[in-house]
């Protein structure tokens, strides 16, 4: 067999890759990710600088800034995490839990499931106290958990975006705190658009993401950490087993040890900028106007799903997301033939359930830029012709 010359490649050049990427405009009404402003966008095709440029760091600086006005907190350790929501689910693990630490985790959805998985993969007893979904715990049924398991650790959800409910968090805080145990809670389908004051309810570790009500691209994850949590992290045993997250090393980087910054991974920059411009976008309409956009659209939302005949999946607009709505998919229709329906005819994205919910409703996101009257217009228009398309077709099927 002749031997290959050094010029010679075994891999040909894909020719998928040889033209300039093309893709399509598209209205994503689904449980995130949301669509970004134009601002946003132009942020993030800003020129790359270096991860310890001083320009660079001023960004990281007004990230941290912005953060702590849209949690409501105080806590110094406020920064993005370099990774989508997950990454910020598992920094928050990584960091406060130890092996055989109890972790008591709310499971009412896919979320607390997640942290049942990652508390266990980082060593710790887990123990789960469980509703079904599309319900909220209430303060008797924690309190007795929290006395029965002792942990160190109790994690709750706040906006269920797989179950589309709204858990009530006050009280939880004290109740953590009387028996000596963090809280830490889920908010990547409410920050922003949902009131939270980190500091009044008393989270210890609260993470979100970018993506939803922030409006930017995924792949910078807010993180917050209180003081009695910083002492976790700083007293643990062992060493944080994730370098990557490692909160210590992370704190140096965003600048908040009272250290010279140094290198600990390169930034993601032009995620960094978009996340900081859209911090921007929500701190000049201030969170007060945009929880009541939210909450007013989501309601003529429900009004006009209501008027169509679709029930919600949550009944109760007590503890009904006003982020991410589900309504049932009624007898027989096809969800997924609405939702094609609706992505082919209007070019928009609507989503189905997920987990137990899967094949059982539709989760509409109406959420950040996208959370517009002119929207909520737009998504019961193609609702309703999706709809009455669907029963023609059955119509004409039968004949």
């Amino acid at each position: 067999m002749a031997q290959r010359t050094n010029c010679e490649l075994a891999i040909s050049v894909p020719s998928s890759v040889l033209t300039p990427i093309k893709i399509p405009q598209r209205l994503l009404f689904g449980p995130g990710p949301s669509n970004a402003s134009p601002r946003v966008l132009a942020a993030s095709a800003l020129p790359l600088l270096g991860h310890l440029h001083k320009e660079f760091l001023d960004v990281m600086d007004e990230i941290m800034a912005g953060l702590r006005y849209l949690f409501q907190t105080k806590n110094k350790l406020t920064i993005a995490i370099s990774g989508t929501g997950h990454a910020a689910m598992e920094a928050a693990i990584a960091n406060i839990v130890e092996r055989n630490d109890k972790v008591l985790v709310g499971v009412n959805g896919l979320w607390g499931a997640r942290v049942s998985d990652l508390s266990g993969r980082y060593g710790a007893t887990v123990i789960t106290i469980e509703k079904p979904v599309g319900q909220v715990f209430n303060l008797k049924e924690i309190e007795k958990a929290l006395i029965q398991n002792r942990p160190k650790l109790f994690f709750i959800t706040h906006a269920e975006s797989s179950a589309t409910v709204l858990q009530p968090l006050e009280g939880i805080g004290d109740l953590c705190h009387k028996y000596d145990c963090l809280l830490l809670v889920d908010t990547v389908a409410s920050l922003g658009g949902i009131p939270i004051k980190v500091d009044e309810l008393g989270i210890d570790i609260v993470y979100s993401g970018s993506q939803k009500c922030l409006s930017c691209p995924p792949g910078a994850s807010p993180i917050s950490l209180s003081l009695r949590a910083w002492d976790k992290v700083k007293n643990r045993k062992s060493k944080v087993e994730s370098f990557y997250f490692d909160m210590i090393k992370l704190a140096n980087y965003w600048g908040v040890d009272g250290q010279p910054r140094r290198y600990h991974h390169t930034g993601p920059i032009s995620t960094f900028y978009a996340l900081r411009e859209g911090i921007s976008i929500l701190c000049n309409e201030r969170l007060e106007n945009s929880w009541k956009r939210h909450k007013e659209n989501s309601a003529l939302l429900w009004k006009g799903l209501e008027e169509l005949g679709l029930e919600f999946y949550v009944p109760d607009k007590a503890i009904r997301l006003p982020t991410v709505t589900a309504v049932k998919v009624p007898t027989g229709v096809d969800w997924k033939s609405v939702a094609v329906f609706i992505m082919q005819n209007y070019n928009i994205e609507i989503s189905g359930g997920l987990g137990e919910t899967a094949g059982k409703v539709w989760r509409i996101g109406l959420m950040g830029y996208n959370c517009t009257r002119e929207n909520v217009d737009l998504i019961i228009a193609a609702m309703r012709d999706a709809l009455q398309h669907q029963l023609h077709s059955q119509k004409k099927s039968s004949l």
